[in-house]
């Protein structure tokens, strides 16, 4: 049986879609039962609408900083969803220590990094200001610390020289709609286990696959100045 999940979002819902356009196949082990949306005006809204998936709005406004009663809201439309698994997709607001202790092992986010590097606002441009030749993004489990919970999926892009936070957002956007959606694949089917702060995937073996940048080029093509080993 499917497991059913519930996608949370605050706006356009990029990976909302993705996640949706996955769970179609037939052979799909999850199927998006609901979006839900802290914002009426959010985009995804139409997006999740067009594809046949029920949307909710409870708008986070009203509740201020009474993220409790926000979260039994919340709570009370996935009980009547029958919700078993909760997907982050671009939600804009932080959930108290309850909450995410309720759903620990059953709810993912994304992030445009590789985690543990870059965390919170802005990680193209830290990544950029750090000078990394690679970066990417990361699936991980929802705890109360921002952006640190553990890593289920990752996927690289390299970083070229000219890039700017714009550019590379949308390379790794493209490698976001590609690692959700295994990651949801990877959870649904009981593949993953929590051991304390690491995830292990069941079948995961190693393999020869590297990425290597910037590449190797040959001394005849290659035209910059060569840094004297110290």
């Amino acid at each position: 049986m499917k497991r059913r999940v519930a996608i949370l979002i605050s706006g356009r819902g990029s990976n909302m879609v993705a996640l949706i356009e996955a769970a179609k196949a037939e052979n799909f082990p999850a199927e998006i039962v609901v979006v839900i949306s802290n914002r009426a005006d959010a985009a995804g809204l139409a997006k999740a609408s067009a594809s046949g998936i029920p949307t909710i709005v409870i708008e986070s406004k009203p509740f201020g900083k009474d993220r409790a009663g926000f979260e039994a809201r919340l709570q009370r439309a996935l009980d009547e969803k029958n919700v078993e698994l909760i997907c982050l997709g671009g939600f804009m607001r932080l959930f108290t220590a309850e909450f995410v202790q309720r759903w620990y092992g059953r709810m993912l986010n994304i992030h445009p990094s590789l985690l543990p590097c870059f965390p919170g606002l802005d990680p193209h441009g830290q990544a950029l200001k750090a000078g990394v030749k690679i970066s990417g993004a990361t699936v991980h489990f929802v705890i109360p610390e921002t952006d640190a919970g553990p890593i289920v999926v990752q996927g690289a892009v390299v970083v070229a020289d000219d890039d700017t936070p714009e550019t590379l957002a949308a390379r790794v956007i493209q490698i976001e709609h590609q690692i959700y959606p295994e990651a949801l694949r990877l959870l649904a089917a009981g593949r993953l286990t929590l051991e304390g702060d690491v995830c292990k995937t069941a079948g995961n073996a190693a393999s020869d696959g590297t990425l290597i940048s910037p590449r190797q080029v040959s001394a005849t093509s290659a035209s910059v100045k060569e840094i004297p080993p110290g």
